[in-house]
């Protein structure tokens, strides 16, 4: 019983293997033909009316470690057969869930960004569009005290929103 378990177990894995190296698909969810193998990740500029000075290169730096970590594709500069481009457009704050006394119990921070994908080996899944995400946080705190937190919870979510509509095709 426990050898069939150990052969169950060791296909499974040596299936995984196979179909990860082929470039067809990945245990990330990633479905990526085998003719890619680069990506190019253009910086993504800061275009909102409120800027925070680190927003766009921590966004940036999270879009190119994702697609490093969890594909087999070459970064590179430019020219890539894929290619990811954009701006962030919204960086803002505005009362939510208004209480009976007209204050605001919570605040929510919002990030948008314009995001321009380009499959050179697949026109049929090249993209334009924006993804906006957002948290709430108790109208108690000040922003400054928790808008590290924030925009790491908001970025992760843009980047795997990113990440979904480029390359995981469910």
């Amino acid at each position: 019983m426990r050898s069939n378990i150990t052969l169950h177990i060791l296909a499974l894995a040596l299936l995984a293997g196979i179909l990860n190296a082929c470039g067809v698909y990945s245990l990330t969810g990633a479905s990526i033909s085998p003719e890619v193998k680069t990506i190019s990740i253009q910086r993504f500029p800061n275009n909102a009316q409120l800027i925070e000075p680190s927003l766009s290169e921590n966004f940036t730096n999270a879009l190119k470690d994702k697609f490093a970590s969890e594909t087999n594709l070459t970064l590179v500069e430019s020219g890539g057969d894929l290619r990811l481009e954009g701006a962030i457009t919204d960086y803002s704050t505005k009362p939510v869930a208004i209480q009976g006394n007209q204050t605001a119990a919570l605040n929510r921070l919002t990030i948008a960004i314009k995001v321009r994908y380009t499959n050179t080996f697949d026109e049929s899944k090249n993209y334009e569009t924006t993804f906006s995400r957002y948290e709430d946080f108790p109208s108690s705190q000040n922003l400054s005290t928790v808008q590290e937190t924030l925009i790491g919870e908001i970025n992760d979510m843009l980047v795997e929103d990113v990440f979904n509509k480029a390359v995981v095709n469910w």
